[in-house]
């Protein structure tokens, strides 16, 4: 999808100096996709502690 955006030149240049994306749509849309996964994790925080883990870590690793 095309949109224009009005942009930190500074930001931006900070994200492209770190990042593997070698376009400026290449560095949001990391950007995006990364804060969509940690907002993510941060939600299921709230089951923290409230669910009872039944299992066997190493059998899921492939480990036994």
């Amino acid at each position: 999808m095309r949109t224009t955006l009005n942009l930190d030149d500074e930001a931006l240049g900070a994200a492209m100096s770190v990042s593997k994306g070698r376009t400026k749509t290449d560095v949001i849309n990391e950007a995006l996709r990364e804060y969509a996964r940690r907002k993510r994790r941060r939600d299921l925080l709230r089951w923290r502690g409230k669910i009872k883990w039944e299992g066997n870590v190493d059998e899921l690793r492939g480990r036994v």
